[in-house]
């Protein structure tokens, strides 16, 4: 059983304002100067300091990722896959009764005469559109509570991200949920990828223990170029086909 996370809004960017450093005699001596100077000489801006211009930094995020990597996204997901479970052998069932009709028709429609195989074909039609109906109803519900646990489990986590960025000095911090060009980074480096650090802190803050069958494996972020891509946010079919989206992954 494989499962994709389904589109939700998750683009998130977290950009933070620094505080006014301390700079109290340079702010104060401003004004004294520019009331001394003739009115038609405007005062020379200060240059940055260097702490200022060493506190620049900008980091990257996948928040997507992170929702699908916590201890609690993880949790959360697999109740709603094994919730789905019921409907899921449903429509595969469907599908098969679908499946023998078009092999009947196909091997014994010639052999039938007119009302015998007008009657397999409106079968057969009758099937399909029951199929697409139940499918895409489906698939809509599915979508629809996964972004309830996204959205959920984000509200938990801005905070956290906020005070982070906060506590280690970040200016910005860019979502890299959605791949160039549909999200706004081209390319970063390893470092600065804070998801794998996030998502830490979240799991600690949770108090969410990590699910028994995904514990241990792969699907911790990576801090790396590549956005992350959590083992347990596989292709998912609740219906005959897969939510569409795939994590971003930075050129």
């Amino acid at each position: 059983m494989k499962r994709k996370f389904a589109p939700v809004v998750v683009l998130f960017a977290v950009v933070l304002s620094l505080a006014a450093l301390a700079q109290t005699g340079t702010a104060a001596a401003a004004p004294a100067a520019a009331a001394s100077a003739p009115a038609a000489t405007p005062a020379a801006a200060p240059a940055p300091s260097a702490a200022v211009a060493g506190f620049n930094k900008v980091g990257i995020i996948n928040i997507q990722g992170a929702i699908l990597a916590s201890n609690e996204g993880r949790r959360d997901l697999e109740a709603l896959d094994k919730k789905f479970d019921p409907k899921r052998t449903e429509l595969q069932n469907l599908n098969k009764e679908i499946e023998d009709l078009k092999k009947q028709l196909s091997t014994q429609g010639d052999k039938m005469n007119e009302d015998a195989r007008g009657t397999l074909v409106r079968s057969l039609e009758t099937k399909q559109k029951a199929m697409q109906r139940a499918s895409e109803d489906a698939q809509n519900e599915y979508q629809q509570q996964q972004a309830e646990i996204a959205q959920r489990i984000l509200q938990k986590m801005a905070p956290l991200i906020d005070k982070f960025a906060k506590d280690n000095q970040y200016t910005v911090l860019m979502d890299v949920s959605q791949q160039w060009p549909q999200g706004p980074v081209l390319w970063y480096g390893a470092s600065a990828d804070v998801t794998r650090q996030v998502v830490d802190l979240y799991n600690v803050q949770s108090g969410v223990a990590a699910p028994a069958s995904t514990s241990g494996s792969s699907s911790k972020p990576s801090s790396g170029t590549t956005a992350p891509k959590p083992a347990a946010a596989t292709t998912h079919k609740p219906a005959t086909t897969a939510p569409p989206t795939t994590p971003a992954k930075p050129q």
